[in-house]
């Protein structure tokens, strides 16, 4: 779950500063989409990290059964490794 989330996260970096990068150059040269590219960049502020948190969320709640699984077999192991110790 955990590389998940930081490629996700990466991912939405990556898109985010290279649509910050593309409206800034269509600024510097006053192109005719400057307009509709900033505002789609503010859409994409707003709308990406509510996507990924929904991934993650979704991904969560489908594979809660696998993760309780390990979890107790985790920790089955580590009280059988308490119980050799002593």
């Amino acid at each position: 779950m955990k590389k998940i989330k930081r490629i996700l996260a990466l991912g939405g970096v990556v898109i985010l500063l290279g649509m910050y990068l593309l409206t800034f150059i269509s600024a510097m040269f006053a192109t005719p989409s400057t307009h509709s590219l900033f505002f789609g960049s503010i859409a994409a502020t707003i709308i990406i990290p509510i996507f990924i948190y929904a991934y993650t969320l979704i991904y969560r709640v489908i594979c809660r059964k696998d993760d309780v699984g390990e979890y107790q077999e985790k920790e089955k192991e580590d009280k059988a490794d308490i119980g050799k110790i002593e």
